[in-house]
C-alpha cells in the first residue's frame, strides 16, 4: 500500500455511513446514470438492513468494512459475520460438515457478499484512482478481523474475474462455479434471436410462449411508477410460496418490499401475469446498466410454461427493447439452456485459517475448476444456437 496510511473500521450498519461516501466506492459510474447493478448500492443493502431481512436472528450480521486515506473513503465492502450457509448461492456446506468433524467450528464465518443475491459484481469497492490500495486494504483488514478473532474462514462470493484474480495473488483461494446467461447480440427483436436458433430450439419456444399466453389473461411488464403498493401485495404472496417450497421461509421480509418501492422501484422490474384484474404469478427483477438481474418468481395458480414466459423470455424481451447486453437468470437451472441461455463462469475467492484444511480445500478447487471448466465448454457445445452458418431460419 506504498506510504499510504490506510485506516480500516468496521460497521455494524449502513446507517454508520453517508450513502454519498459508499456509493462513491461502490457505484462512481452511477454519477451518469445508472449503476452497474445496484445491488452494491447503499440504499439496496440499507433495504435490507432496515426491513430486518439480515440483522439479528437472521444468520447475517453486519461488520461492514470501510477503507481511509488522509480521511476520505477510498474504499468499503459489504461484509457480515454468518451463523449458517444459507442464502449464499456458493455452497461450502460440505466444507463445513469437514471442518466440524475434525473437531474444528466452522461457524461464524465471515462473508464479504449481497446477502440472497447470486449476481456477479465487485464487491472489494474501491474509489476510482485507488483500486489497488482499497483492495489490499480491504482484503487485509477482513483476514485480520477473522483471524483475530479465531474464524474459520472468510468468503468472497460472485466477485468480478478481475477481483478474484487479484485476491488470488494476495495469496486467496480462488473458486470457480457456473451460471447460465443470455446474451444480446444487438437482436433488433425476438424473433431476431430465435433467427438464431436451431429449428427444433425454435419451434420448442415459440411453443412455450403460445401455451403460456393461453392461461387466459395477459403478461405485463412493470417499472418505476407503474408499479403500485397492490403489486407489491400480490408479489408477496408468489414470493411467500416459492420461498416456503425453496428454503423453508423467504429470506426477505415484507418490509423489504415496502423500502424498495420507495428507494428503488426505478431499479426494478416486476413482470405480472393477470387475469380478470387479478395477478396470478410474477417475476421481480433488478435492471442494470448493460444487464437485467432475475432474482424471484412465484405463483398461486400453475398454469403450463408460465414460468418460462414470465422469467426467461419477458427478459429477453425487455433487454431487447430497452438495449442491455445480458439478462442473468440466478443460480442454476441447466432447463436455461433450452431458453438460450449460455454457462459462464462465476467467481469466488476463500481464506481458510487452519493450514492443513486449507490445503485440502486448494486440493479440492483445484479439481472443481477443472471440471467446471470441462462441464461450460460442453454445455456451450450442445447449446440450442445454430451449428451450420448455411441452415436456414423459418
Amino acid at each position: 500500500m506504498g506510504d499510504t496510511q490506510v485506516d480500516i473500521t468496521v460497521l455494524s450498519s449502513l446507517a454508520e455511513i453517508p450513502a454519498s461516501d459508499w456509493d462513491a466506492c461502490a457505484c462512481p459510474e452511477a454519477a451518469a446514470g445508472r449503476p452497474n447493478d445496484p445491488f452494491t448500492t447503499h440504499r439496496f443493502l440499507k433495504a435490507l438492513e432496515d426491513s430486518g431481512s439480515i440483522g439479528p436472528g437472521t444468520g447475517w450480521e453486519a461488520h461492514h468494512l470501510v477503507a481511509r486515506a488522509g480521511g476520505e473513503v477510498i474504499a468499503v465492502a459489504p461484509l457480515y459475520a454468518k451463523s449458517h450457509s444459507q442464502g449464499e448461492y456458493v455452497f461450502d456446506h460440505s466444507w463445513a460438515n469437514a471442518y466440524e468433524r475434525a473437531g474444528g467450528r466452522y461457524y461464524p464465518k465471515l462473508q464479504i457478499a449481497v446477502p440472497f443475491t447470486p449476481a456477479t459484481g465487485r464487491r472489494l469497492l474501491a474509489r476510482p484512482g485507488h483500486e489497488a490500495t482499497g483492495r489490499a486494504a480491504l482484503v487485509q483488514g477482513a483476514v485480520q478481523l477473522a483471524a483475530e478473532n479465531g474464524l474459520s474462514s472468510l468468503h468472497v462470493t460472485f466477485c468480478t474475474e478481475g477481483e478474484a484474480e487479484a485476491g488470488r495473488q494476495m495469496g486467496l483461494l480462488h473458486r470457480i462455479g457456473q451460471q447460465f446467461h443470455w446474451e444480446n447480440a444487438r437482436y433488433g427483436d425476438f424473433d431476431a434471436f430465435l433467427a438464431q436458433l436451431s429449428s427444433r430450439k425454435r419451434k420448442n419456444i415459440r411453443k412455450e410462449r403460445a401455451t403460456a399466453q393461453a392461461f387466459g389473461g395477459a403478461v405485463r411488464q412493470l417499472t418505476g411508477d407503474q408499479i403500485a403498493p397492490r403489486h407489491w401485495d400480490a408479489f408477496w404472496r408468489f414470493y411467500q410460496d416459492t420461498g416456503a417450497r425453496k428454503w423453508g421461509s423467504p429470506y426477505l421480509t415484507r418490509a423489504f418490499f415496502d423500502i424498495a418501492h420507495e428507494t428503488m422501484r426505478d431499479d426494478i422490474l416486476l413482470v405480472l401475469a393477470e387475469r380478470d384484474g387479478r395477478a396470478i404469478a410474477g417475476a421481480l427483477n433488478f435492471i442494470g446498466r448493460d444487464a437485467l438481474y432475475g432474482r424471484y418468481w412465484g405463483a398461486v395458480e400453475h398454469h403450463p410454461c408460465l414460468h418460462f414466459e414470465a422469467c426467461y423470455y419477458q427478459a429477453i424481451d425487455y433487454a431487447i427493447a430497452h438495449g442491455l447486453g445480458r439478462v442473468e437468470a440466478g443460480a442454476q437451472g441447466e432447463h436455461k439452456l433450452a431458453r438460450g441461455y449460455l454457462p459462464v463462469a462465476t467467481h469466488s475467492l476463500h481464506w481458510i485459517g487452519d493450514p492443513g484444511f486449507r490445503r485440502a480445500v486448494e486440493d479440492y478447487l483445484a479439481a472443481e475448476r477443472d471440471a467446471v471448466g470441462e462441464e461450460i465448454e460442453l454445455l456451450t457445445d450442445w447449446g440450442p444456437f445454430r451449428k451450420q452458418p448455411h441452415e436456414e431460419p423459418e
